[in-house]
């Protein structure tokens, strides 16, 4: 069995500033954006492997998280079973797993977001990849969001120690 945590966070105009270094006495400036356009990624990672899967939607929905759990499915190699880890959110329906007989989802308890080691991902990305960023349109939202998800998981060993969790370890044959 593979254990999978998954979430969704919205990324966009109105994005992270954090300090940046400068020369000494220079007071270097930042755009904050005011713009209300975003998007949403549902993404998961898979700590034991260091697979990540990642679905880029204007929304969030049921139908979209079905074709989320879908990815997984098929990351899923023959003969193994996904434990799929979420939240309560309304669209994280048992409904939409029950098409797949290589996953089972399992709900977190309601407000431990700290349970979910997705969230990390979620910092490490705005902190990283997405931070002091204007974007100029949706499209370019979605470039680079796609830029910063391709960056995290092409480091599988940074994938593996950021997720990882000890009560998640599950001992199979």
């Amino acid at each position: 069995m593979d254990v999978w945590f998954q979430d969704e966070a919205r990324f966009g105009q109105q994005n992270t500033t954090t300090r940046v270094w400068a020369t000494k006495g220079s007071r270097p400036r930042v755009i904050r954006q005011q713009q209300f356009i975003s998007t949403h990624i549902y993404g998961a990672v898979c700590p034991s492997t260091g697979q990540t899967e990642a679905l880029i939607s204007p929304i969030l929905s049921m139908e979209m998280m079905e074709k989320h759990l879908q990815q997984i499915s098929y990351a899923t190699p023959a003969g193994r079973h996904a434990l799929v880890v979420m939240d309560c959110a309304s669209w994280h329906s048992n409904k939409t797993a029950i098409k797949f007989d290589n996953l089972t989802i399992m709900h977190l308890p309601p407000y431990s977001p700290e349970l979910n080691p997705i969230e990390q991902v979620w910092a490490w990305l705005r902190d990283n990849d997405l931070a002091n960023f204007a974007f100029k349109n949706y499209e370019d939202i979605v470039d680079q969001v796609s830029r910063g998800w391709n960056n995290f998981r092409h480091q599988v060993d940074h994938v593996k120690s950021l997720c990882q969790r000890d009560w998640a370890n599950l001992i199979t044959n």
